[in-house]
């Protein structure tokens, strides 16, 4: 009975369909640095099915749901016969990756589990598959390497990621690898999970080891030299060779790159909404400062720089994509709403119960303010166990111009640290060595998007700040927060001012433009007409020389007499609008027609394309309203890969 019982099992066995268990494999398992890709393959998937899944983990420890990111298995050509791959550059996080596989049904789908734009999040039930795990070689020295101003002459400051607080430093000289006594200590910090103050910054899902921070401060330079430079130490490895230019106290010439809103890409889908536009914005400015061949310039990101609200690894991703740019040229930034804003900020007025909400993700500014360090010593505490918020507001020269960076997250009425601050610094600008003056904040003084949150803020600043600007003579006040161009006429008080094209007395007034157009992918809609709220074709004011739904950026080019605004488009890299101002602070090309009618050129232009790209804009969302919860796949050109599938984004007026 025994020997039937045997026979019988084997019988079964060799007539049964031979089921075999997923593999996943990991080729390099050692990159030697961050954008290098693996090529990730599996194959012996039973029954594929377009919601099997690979999550991305880094640790490789972390709990299933707690994934970096993921991407569909879909995306390979061959995923239909079980097997597949696909190639991924790896941001190095300081710790190892390691990649799993997941089947998910439809039936599982937890709507309460989802991300920013409230599609589902895959589930983590059935488990099929796990790799090896992904390095990164030591020795190669740190990363992110970024640089500022300082408030000092003849300085640069240098800043740097790397995985151990360990004594690390900055040689530097005119000669590449003949470093001399040319050697900076660089100073280490950190901050902690506890100093997080909200979800889901503060959470596992969220939170991940952000290293040691280094900064240092290259003293001693020559005005107007190209010096080069390595971070790193004898025992834990050097970077690569670097360069950059120092600033030159005496130019007369300046030419500066300014956007807003930009935010970074990731390989893979993840929690947070990413931007890929940001690849052509860094692709462009790099074109042009590789242009300038080695003179003196500088980036200015006027708030929401990396979008990680409360998502770490965002931050790595974001340095990752900005260091060929920052690691020439000093990089300076402005805090806004995602990188600062939670429930319990310290100063929220009641007017303001509707303009601060929970867009930092539960940052409270922690990591924008160790991150950075920019010139001056504004900081404000956060009535937790964080440390004080930085880099507030400052100024510095540059050239022919002075800049000025406001924080509009924090208190800036009259009385405030900020407000005196303000009104010292614009009242004690020598116009004789900088006849420009350049004023720069996140949220916007003015603007024709529909914002209606933000009304109460922007009451109070025309209230309190414009007349400084005004009585100061500030050339330009640039804006991000509304991810568009839009430039107007010079202007106080809602007026477009006499520009004396026709010969009549014209009064200096500042010239607003919103730039926060760098690469976030959500546009709020212009300012509808007041008797068809509801119609998605909204007008253009008068005072709206030009605006339009273009990703890119701001170049501005100065010399003693005249300063140059121009943006640059990312589908083409040319310029698509420009005003010029002289040192008297007359705008010479405001826009009016024969006839003296204020920005008619340029709305002709403007117009059209709102009627083309916001009837689609607004077709699309009355589309979202109905996805919400998507429960199938379609595919979609969030990435740039033909091939892969996600969810229906559900766009929210997010700003």
């Amino acid at each position: 009975m025994d020997m039937i019982l045997v026979f019988s099992f084997l019988f079964l066995s060799l007539i049964s369909p031979i089921q075999s268990k997923p593999t996943l494999s990991v080729n390099p398992k050692i990159l030697s640095k961050s954008g290098d890709s693996v090529l990730i393959q599996w194959s012996g998937v039973d029954s594929p099915s377009k919601l099997d899944w690979l999550g991305l983990y880094s640790p490789p420890d972390s709990a299933h749901d707690n994934f970096i990111g993921y991407k569909f298995l879909s995306s390979s050509p061959t995923w239909e016969s079980g097997s597949g791959s696909f190639s991924l550059p790896l941001t190095s996080l300081r710790s190892n990756y390691t990649f799993r596989i997941f089947r998910w049904t439809e039936s599982e789908v937890d709507p309460g589990f989802h991300d920013q734009d409230h599609n589902p999040l895959p589930g983590t039930k059935h488990l099929l598959a796990k790799s090896d795990t992904v390095g990164f070689e030591s020795g190669h020295g740190p990363e992110q390497i970024h640089l500022s101003l300082t408030g000092g002459d003849g300085e640069m400051r240098v800043m740097f990621v790397a995985e151990d607080p360990e004594e690390r430093y900055v040689r530097y000289g005119e000669k590449g690898e003949e470093w001399g006594s040319g050697v900076a200590v660089a100073r280490a910090g950190r901050y902690e999970r506890e100093d997080m103050c909200h979800a889901p910054a503060n959470q596992s899902v969220g939170w991940r080891d952000p290293g040691w921070i280094f900064d240092a401060v290259v003293s001693g330079l020559k005005d107007g030299v190209k010096y080069y430079y390595q971070v790193g130490s004898e025992s834990k490895g050097w970077s690569s060779t670097r360069s950059f230019v120092s600033r030159d106290r005496n130019s007369n010439e300046l030419v500066a790159f300014l956007f807003g809103d930009m935010g970074a890409p990731t390989p893979y889908l993840t929690f947070s909404r990413t931007q890929d536009e940001s690849i052509s914005t860094v692709k462009w400015i790099l074109r042009d400062i590789d242009a300038l061949g080695g003179k003196p310039t500088f980036v200015s990101h006027i708030g929401d720089i990396s979008y990680a609200r409360g998502y770490s690894w965002l931050w790595d991703e974001f340095f990752n994509l900005i260091e060929p740019i920052a690691s020439k040229v000093p990089y300076h930034v402005c805090i806004g709403n995602h990188e600062y804003d939670w429930p319990s900020q310290p100063w929220k007025p009641d007017w303001a119960k509707s303009v601060y909400g929970t867009d930092g993700g539960g940052e409270c500014g922690v990591p924008y303010s160790l991150r950075f360090n920019m010139p001056g010593s504004s900081s404000e505490p956060t009535g937790t166990r964080a440390p004080a918020t930085r880099n507030l507001y400052y100024s510095f020269d540059m050239g022919p111009v002075h800049f000025v960076y406001m924080s509009t997250e924090t208190n800036f009425l009259p009385g405030s640290n900020q407000y005196n601050f303000l009104k010292h610094d614009l009242e004690s600008v020598d116009r004789m060595k900088t006849p420009f003056l350049v004023f720069q904040g996140h949220r916007p003084m003015y603007t024709t998007s529909i914002d209606i949150k933000d009304a109460p803020l922007r009451k109070r600043m025309i209230e309190h700040l414009e007349p400084l600007l005004v009585k100061n003579n500030v050339n330009l006040a640039l804006w991000g927060h509304v991810h568009r161009y839009e430039r107007f006429c010079p202007l106080k008080n809602f007026t477009c001012g006499s520009m004396g094209q026709k010969g009549e007395d014209w009064e200096a007034l500042p010239v607003h433009v919103v730039i926060g157009m760098g690469g976030q992918d959500w546009q709020p809609k212009w300012e509808p007409r007041p008797d068809h709220p509801d119609d998605p074709v909204f007008p253009q004011p008068e005072r709206s020389l030009y605006r339009t739904g273009e990703f890119g950026y701001t170049r501005l080019v100065a010399t003693r007499e005249k300063l140059t605004l121009s943006f640059v488009g990312n589908h083409d890299g040319e310029v698509h609008d420009t005003v010029e101002i002289l040192a008297s602070g007359r705008v010479l090309n405001g826009g009016d027609d024969e006839n003296g009618k204020v920005g008619a050129v340029h709305k002709v232009d403007a117009t059209h394309y709102s009627l083309s790209h916001y009837v689609w804009g607004g077709s699309i969302l009355v589309l979202g309203g109905f996805v919400g919860y998507v429960l199938g796949f379609v595919s979609h050109a969030r990435r740039q890969v033909a091939s892969e599938r996600g969810w229906t984004l559900v766009k929210t007026q997010e700003t």
